[in-house]
């Protein structure tokens, strides 16, 4: 485990960011949590970032958008999406290249955390 990771989590739903956070802690990681695409982009967590999770569809701007918006700023995080809505929107293949992951909410978390461990010896 590479504990000095920051794993970033963006979603709307407050309940997510807090048991993500809880999650993520125990299992030694640093985490950041954003309550929306914007406020993840407009901070400096983009460049310190080893993984992000991120809900695909949330107000404003949705995961993908922001996926695209850090593409075009030549910041390539592994990315895992999750989303409370079943199959993937038919935009997300066609827009999303190279997810690391991808979860439906409920989801289990030993999966997850696997995915997150392979992310982050990738991007090593």
């Amino acid at each position: 485990m590479f504990n000095s990771a920051i794993v970033s989590v963006v979603d709307d739903d407050e309940l997510v960011l807090v048991s993500m956070d809880s999650l993520l802690r125990s299992c030694g990681y640093t985490v950041k949590t954003f309550n929306s695409a914007f406020a993840f982009l407009e901070s400096s967590a983009p460049e310190q970032t080893g993984c992000l999770i991120s809900d695909i569809q949330m107000p404003g701007m949705c995961g993908v958008e922001m996926y695209e918006a850090l593409a075009a700023r030549k910041i390539h995080i592994p990315t895992i999406f999750i989303t409370g809505k079943p199959g993937l929107p038919p935009e997300f293949s066609a827009r999303v290249k190279t997810p690391e992951g991808y979860f439906s909410k409920p989801f289990h978390t030993g999966a997850l955390l696997a995915c997150i461990e392979q992310a982050l010896m990738r991007r090593r």
